[in-house]
């Protein structure tokens, strides 16, 4: 009405007469005042963001007051509290994790992700497991993804021919919560490990082999294809395996710590 008025330069009376408007209505304004609605349902949305409507309506009644049903209803869906809110899961921060040295293999083995890129800048990533007992690196799965499911199968495929560890140790990975995973340990009767949440420190058996994989592996070559990336993990283990000397293991290299340790020969990593 104000931008005919504006636009054909016309009296109030006339633009009214054109729109089939009564004039006392151009001039009413609306006496609803929903401010004191308007914060009462913010102050619940602050405290209690996963409800909804319903709940909030029941506790306005609970306190005494007297608005309409309708009334709260229109305030709520004017301020937008409709639409869905996303939730962010808290996950419990475990318990504080010793970094121990098994005196034996297979009592634990450390699991980490790492990630890069290739030259199309495609992103790819790495499962790399290792037995911290002599720190032999046991697998490093290369793929662009990996849920929960693919590595419980990398984990069965270890375990053929290392054998099954005593526990498992990580970090709180959304791979490593998942339901897949909490499954297949308890039914292996794997202890799964975890360590705190930025404390990497308590992992640092695996976080000491992902550096000297990324130097000697991700950080010296310019990827083409995944499979180029596979091609030169496969030469990293081999080579780290049997010629790595590490200064805790008497600079030997895990293998050969092993076999001096061991009379019966233990499985190792072979390509």
């Amino acid at each position: 009405m104000r931008e005919i008025r504006e636009e054909e330069q016309i009296s109030v009376a006339r633009a009214c007469k054109i729109v089939m408007l009564v004039r006392c209505m151009y001039y009413y304004e609306s006496k609803k005042d929903d401010s004191e609605v308007e914060a009462k349902l913010q102050w619940y949305g602050e405290k209690l963001p996963s409800r909804g409507f319903p709940e909030y309506f029941k506790r306005i009644r609970g306190e005494g007051l007297i608005w309409n049903h309708k009334k709260v209803r229109r305030v709520y869906l004017k301020l937008g509290m409709a639409r869905r809110r996303k939730i962010k899961r808290r996950i419990p921060n475990p318990d504080r994790q010793v970094l121990l040295q098994p005196v034996r293999p297979n009592i634990t083995w450390s699991l980490d992700f790492m990630e890069d890129r290739l030259e199309n800048g495609r992103r790819f990533r790495t499962l790399n497991i290792i037995d911290d007992y002599n720190r032999e690196a046991l697998a490093i799965e290369v793929d662009y993804s990996f849920p929960s499911a693919k590595v419980v199968d990398m984990l069965k495929r270890v375990i053929e021919w290392r054998g099954k560890p005593e526990e498992i140790r990580s970090d709180n990975g959304i791979e490593f919560i998942a339901k897949d995973f909490s499954v297949f340990c308890s039914n292996s009767g794997i202890n799964h490990l975890r360590i705190q949440k930025g404390k990497p420190s308590q992992n640092g058996y695996i976080e000491r082999f992902n550096r000297t994989y990324r130097e000697d592996v991700l950080d010296i070559n310019l990827f083409e294809s995944i499979q180029q990336v596979r091609i030169k993990t496969e030469e990293f283990m081999e080579d780290y395996n049997n010629y790595h000397p590490h200064e805790s293991l008497n600079n030997m290299s895990p293998v050969k710590f092993l076999k001096s340790k061991f009379k019966e020969k233990m499985p190792t990593f072979t390509l």
